[in-house]
């Protein structure tokens, strides 16, 4: 008898939003590393062509679908698109996200609104659709959204990117709750400070280093493969018992507080 569950992923499709570029990029390779084909979602055509060439180069297909993934239109149609193509989707991750650094009494509403759609209205979106194919096809599934340690603990700024990160986190609680019938499995990762295109001007400062490695036990910023793995053991059957929780992937920073 084999005790030890699997974690590849062959025969599975796997959802990236977010995947043009920086953690969906390498989140997309993971997965296409551990087997799986991936559809991968993002505005920007031209980085989602890069995206599946790495995904393929793995092995595995890879599905371009250029999509806005704050409008409910083109949510739906991209993931008929994927139906269409692969007839069922057993992975989402859920990576879209931005941020702007405003403090709080500069906060604007049109950022406000811009913040919220990108980070928690299209992952709810996202979600919602992938999870009425998962029931309906009666296949189970996992979901994993990307948050941050900015929704567990305050940061310096930044209040609206943190309000929709803790918002996540108890977003992937509840659906957790939801769908647990239905075999659908929904957590979370929780990044810290990572090497991205998106932290590469904060990074350049070292005061600002300093400051992140301040309150990191592990006294180093993240590479993006390190957080490969988390995604693809939340997306494998060696995670069929977990759901609803938050992995954080950060150095040990919420152990410490900043």
């Amino acid at each position: 008898m084999l005790l030890l569950p699997t974690f590849r992923l062959e025969n599975k499709v796997a959802v990236v939003t977010g995947a043009g570029r920086g953690i969906g990029r390498a989140l997309a390779i993971g997965l296409a590393e551990s087997g799986a084909d991936v559809a991968l979602l993002s505005r920007t055509e031209k980085d989602l062509i890069e995206t599946a060439r790495l995904v393929e180069e793995k092995g595995q297909k890879a599905l371009i679908v250029p999509t806005d993934v704050t409008k409910r239109e083109d949510v739906h149609i991209a993931i008929a698109s994927i139906l269409n193509q692969w007839g069922k989707i057993d992975i989402l991750v859920n990576n879209a996200g931005m941020n702007i650094r405003s403090k709080a009494l500069d906060v604007t509403d049109e950022e406000w609104q811009t913040i919220m759609d990108t980070n928690l209205k299209s992952a709810f979106m996202v979600s919602q659709e992938v999870g009425k194919v998962m029931k309906e096809k009666e296949t189970g599934g996992k979901i994993i959204n990307i948050t941050s340690v900015g929704g567990h603990v305050a940061l310096r700024t930044g209040v609206v990117y943190a309000s929709t990160k803790a918002a996540l986190i108890q977003m992937t609680k509840v659906l957790a709750m939801e769908w647990g019938q239905y075999g659908i499995n929904v957590n979370a990762i929780g990044p810290w400070y990572f090497k991205t295109p998106l932290t590469e001007k904060l990074l350049s400062d070292q005061n600002y280093v300093n400051d992140i490695l301040a309150v990191t036990p592990l006294k180093r910023i993240g590479e993006l493969p390190e957080l490969v793995g988390p995604v693809a053991f939340l997306a494998s059957d060696a995670a069929n018992y977990i759901t609803g929780q938050t992995l954080f992937v950060d150095g040990g920073m919420t152990i410490h507080g900043f």
